[in-house]
């Protein structure tokens, strides 16, 4: 039996022989991959190899599927890290904004209270100040005086400072006052202009009040030195003048004026309510009653405004 032996086309061969050379790339990188599917035919026809084998058209295709995908999902990963990058600083960036304004609201939350606060603190304050001013006008001071006595009275001779003649006048006396504090939550500051005796526009005598302290709900008598030295008459006072070696029968009409000012300080100075009385004493200076208490608390004595 004899064996035929077909003889290979050229075709066939080439075909072989391209899929023997196609199962062989690299699967790294794409220029590797068209370096050995130009190079692996045997006849030097990267063109005709390349166009002609389904197969390696197949796995290059797969190829550059696969580097282009790599490529691009190295260009995605770049792309998104910035963006990613970026999502974070805007979520710190948004973070910090929110504190910022969270802290900017409660400092302004705080400010309002604190205004709140010293405002309703001023106003009831205030109104506690003003109370207690209106209480306190309630505890005004009790003040009269008692009584007078005069030591002592001269009328002689004499010559003023600028050197003309006439009758000069020696008085003195003092004054009783009493007074009487009746507040019960603040004591007082007392002071008084300088007590003087008219008779009628002509000042015989003055004295002046020591500055006083009274105490809430106490009370006393206040002593005051009245006095005029070589007062200068003038004529003025006849009765005087007619009765200088007659002075046991002397009768002259006096007037005793001066102003008592009280002052409380309560809260400190902050509320300082203010008490001021004005006395007025209509008397008459005896000559045989040198010595004596000439009693003012009668109601007709004496005026208080």
């Amino acid at each position: 039996m004899g064996v035929t032996i077909h003889a290979k086309s050229d075709s066939e061969v080439t075909s072989i022989d391209a899929l023997y050379y196609v199962q062989s790339p690299s699967h790294s990188q794409q220029h590797d991959v068209e370096k050995m599917s130009y190079g692996s035919s045997p006849f030097g026809s990267p063109t005709h190899h390349y166009h002609c084998s389904p197969i390696h058209h197949s796995r290059e295709s797969s190829t550059s599927r696969f580097s282009a995908s790599l490529k691009n999902n190295q260009l995605a990963v770049w792309k998104r890290i910035p963006r990613t990058r970026n999502c974070d600083d805007n979520e710190t960036g948004a973070d910090d904004d929110d504190e910022e304004d969270v802290d900017y609201d409660n400092g302004k939350s705080v400010r309002f209270y604190v205004l709140c606060f010293l405002f309703s603190f001023i106003v009831l304050f205030t109104i506690f100040s003003l109370i207690l001013w209106a209480a306190s006008l309630l505890y005004k001071p009790k003040i009269f005086v008692k009584g007078m006595v005069f030591e002592n009275l001269n009328v002689q001779a004499g010559i003023d400072r600028t050197g003309v003649q006439t009758d000069m006048l020696t008085l003195n006396s003092t004054v009783g006052i009493y007074y009487r504090n009746p507040a019960s939550f603040f004591g007082v500051h007392v002071t008084a202009t300088p007590l003087e005796l008219h008779y009628y526009k002509l000042k015989l005598a003055s004295g002046q009040m020591k500055k006083f302290y009274e105490a809430r709900k106490s009370k006393r008598i206040v002593v005051a030195v009245v006095e005029g030295h070589q007062i200068p008459l003038y004529g003025a006072i006849s009765v005087l003048s007619d009765a200088k070696n007659r002075i046991q029968s002397v009768s002259l009409p006096l007037n005793l004026t001066f102003l008592i000012r009280s002052t409380a300080y309560i809260l400190g100075r902050l509320v300082k309510p203010n008490f001021s009385i004005h006395i007025s004493c209509q008397l008459t200076l005896k000559g045989n009653h040198l010595g004596k208490h000439i009693n003012l608390t009668n109601s007709h004595s004496c005026t208080y405004s």
